[in-house]
């Protein structure tokens, strides 16, 4: 039903990397244990909803097996431009990804911020990723991803533009079924399956959800 509550879940690396990380990244990165614990605690909620970003080789070679154990779809958003790098997807295993059901959406090309951009990183982001991940699969890619969970009133508007069925932030807010504008709640690497439950399945009293309200509301302002 349109509008009901839903929670998003976003994953990005689980177990050991097999790339250079990022600054800060490390703490996106999940022990492959808990991956699964997370998972056995979420299989049957109908709120809940799976994503995982960047495109490391771990959705491939932990959560897709891991997924397909359980009957749970997800949506994994690639960086189009890592393909076939160290630690990243392969084009075989995206293939594999899309093969097995699930549903592939787009992270840019590059793990850049997506505000300001100049009309070449533009198209080469928001544009040109999606066309090479279309022609990969064969089938349109419709949902994308901000990196590092950043965006304005511009960057919504050519998103709107270019027709992407659903944007989903890093806002650490509950969804609702629908929605163009999609908040998650990134799973860290200090996360337990008890804090998940307290502090992101069970919904938040009314002044936290005003206060993410809110701030989401800025930023689409700004």
């Amino acid at each position: 039903m349109r509008g009901e509550l839903l929670v998003n879940l976003c994953f990005h690396g689980i177990g050991r990397p097999a790339r250079e990380l990022e600054p800060g990244e490390a703490a996106y990165w999940i022990e492959t244990g808990t991956f699964h614990d997370v998972l056995d605690a979420v299989a049957g909620d109908p709120r809940v909803r799976l994503s995982f970003d960047d495109g490391n080789a771990s959705d491939a070679e932990v959560a897709l097996p891991a997924l397909v154990e359980r009957g749970l779809p997800a949506t994994f958003f690639v960086l189009a431009g890592r393909l076939d790098r160290p630690g990243s997807l392969s084009r075989e295993q995206l293939l594999a990804l899309h093969e097995q059901g699930m549903t592939v959406g787009s992270h840019g090309m590059d793990h850049v911020p997506w505000r300001h951009l100049d009309r070449a990183t533009a198209d080469r982001e928001l544009c040109r990723a999606r066309t090479e991940l279309e022609d990969l699969v064969g089938s349109p890619v419709r949902d994308v991803a901000l990196p590092l969970g950043r965006y304005d009133r511009g960057l919504l508007g050519l998103l709107r533009g270019l027709g992407y069925r659903s944007v989903h932030t890093s806002d650490r807010r509950w969804a609702r079924s629908g929605a163009w504008l999609q908040p998650r709640f990134s799973v860290r690497a200090q996360d337990t399956v008890p804090g998940l439950h307290d502090a992101v399945l069970r919904r938040p009293p009314l002044p936290g959800r005003t206060r993410s309200t809110l701030v989401g509301v800025a930023k689409r302002l700004r």
